[in-house]
């Protein structure tokens, strides 16, 4: 029975392989690639949605965050029940209403949720159902975003930006995965991080940060595979108004494939094929903003041009090229790295340079990823199927990833500067592992970066006074209501 399904099915190969189900094959406890999908299908998530949907954005970033994240890792399907027939509060290209959205980005909308499927409860739908083994409040306020077990939630959730929103969203499905997988405190525990202080392990009670921020305009992204297209889902949820003048160049030479469809948040299997940078260009431009293109791989020689956005948002994954960060000429470069392995993937590490260490001091002696080829199982079934050395270690070499890791690391990086352009302080390094949130190390920035002005924007809905308190001392104010 198993030979037919495989007949049935393309032999696996580095770029048609789910970095997600990977988990399961580079562990060893499945028998076949195959098997490792058949367990993946068995992984189902519930939402349910409260009424106060309506209307805010942060409920909104948070639904579909889960949805899109989670449709990627839970490969039985994530289905939603509530109020979904609403107009939209956040941006999304194509879409008119908050059920059109959910249906773009794969989840399944039901009247009534499946039964002993982990449900996660978004807004005041908050109906304990004794069928469901793990059951989530999502939630979130200012700068805080986390989960809490049932109605315990330690806060009203409230009006949050959102980035917060985003993070609330990713611990959310990172922890129904975890209970999945095996992680018996995982879904029975109140976790979450201040965005504002995150440092203070105390995020339930962390001091609240500004609602009405401004926002960045002008950006360079650089790779825009599992954390660039991440970059992006929270960036294209920020509210800029639909006229405004933010500017992205981004930068990568690879084209699409199916691989990247389980991790990158922005991909789907239409896109497989076309360049990375043209298919994100087309979402962007369909958000409102303008995008400049460069198809090389960084660094390439790069030097940037006077005019261009002095402000980098990092996800390359391999040292060498994080090694060249600073060699372009950026004035700061804010980036993330994530665990590789089926037991480092939930690891997230923030950078941002310049800094104490230079990043060519940190990775320039790095060497490549090992090409040792796991003897486990399913590798062993490969060969025997006919897949040759060369094929073997370049599944072997492809990173584990999980789109949820990647969405929590870009709800960091992004208020990483968003805390800069409002006044709160910046790091050098945030380095965490969701298996245990609270187990961080952060490093303050010992380097001002108060008179650096990447280019901003005050979205037209802020209050007058934001004005006035909100930019940090050093950046100069020309216009407040367009970029800089």
């Amino acid at each position: 029975m198993t030979a037919d399904r495989r007949d049935h099915h393309p032999v696996p190969t580095a770029d048609n392989l789910s970095r997600v189900v990977k988990i399961a094959v580079d562990n060893g406890e499945v028998q076949s690639i195959e098997d490792a999908y058949d367990l993946f299908r068995t992984y189902r998530l519930g939402v349910r949605v409260g009424p106060n949907v309506r209307g805010s954005a942060a409920h909104q970033a948070a639904l579909l965050t889960i949805v899109n994240a989670g449709r990627r890792a839970l490969l039985g399907g994530v289905f939603v029940e509530g109020m979904l027939d609403v107009p939209l509060a956040v941006p999304v290209p194509n879409c008119h209403s908050l059920a059109d959205a959910v249906r773009a980005f794969g989840g399944q909308i039901v009247g009534a949720l499946p039964e002993q499927i982990p449900t996660l409860n978004v807004g005041d739908a908050k109906v304990r159902t004794p069928t469901h083994l793990v059951e989530l409040s999502v939630i979130f306020s200012d700068w805080r975003g986390g989960v809490a077990p049932g109605d315990e939630a330690p806060f009203h959730t409230d009006d949050a930006i959102v980035p917060a929103a985003v993070l609330a969203g990713a611990i959310a499905v990172s922890e129904v995965f975890q209970h999945l997988r095996g992680n018996p405190m995982a879904g029975r525990r109140k976790l979450g991080m201040s965005l504002w202080e995150p440092e203070s392990l105390n995020w339930e009670s962390a001091a609240a940060g500004p609602i009405e921020i401004a926002l960045p305009s002008r950006l360079w992204l650089i790779e825009l595979g599992h954390l660039g297209q991440a970059y992006l889902w929270v960036l294209g949820l920020l509210p800029y108004p639909m006229n405004s003048d933010v500017q992205l160049v981004l930068h990568d030479f690879d084209r699409l494939a199916d691989s990247n469809d389980s991790t990158s948040l922005l991909t789907t299997m239409n896109s497989v094929g076309r360049h990375k940078t043209r298919e994100m260009a087309k979402w962007a431009e369909a958000r409102g903003f303008k995008t400049r293109i460069v198809e090389r791989r960084f660094p390439g020689g790069l030097r940037i041009e006077d005019d261009e956005p002095r402000l980098a948002l990092g996800g390359v994954d391999n040292p060498q090229a994080r090694a060249a960060y600073e060699d372009a000429g950026f004035d700061w470069i804010v980036e993330a790295g994530l665990g590789t392995g089926p037991t480092e993937f939930l690891a997230i590490r923030l950078h941002t340079f310049p800094a104490s260490t230079t990043a060519r001091s940190k990775w320039g002696d790095s060497a490549g990823r090992g090409s040792e080829v796991p003897a486990t199982a399913a590798y062993q079934d490969l060969s025997k199927r006919g897949v040759d050395q060369c094929g073997l270690v370049q599944i072997a070499t492809r990173s584990v990833g999980a789109p949820f890791v990647g969405a929590a690391a870009a709800a960091l990086v992004i208020a990483e500067v968003l805390r800069h352009l409002n006044g709160g302080t910046t790091n050098e390094v945030i380095d965490l592992t969701l298996r245990d949130p609270q187990s961080r190390l952060i490093v303050p920035s010992k380097l001002s970066m108060k008179g650096f002005n990447p280019g901003f924007i005050v979205p037209d809905s802020a209050p007058p006074h934001l004005m006035q308190v909100t930019i940090p001392s050093g950046i100069e104010q020309q216009s407040l209501t367009e970029s800089i």
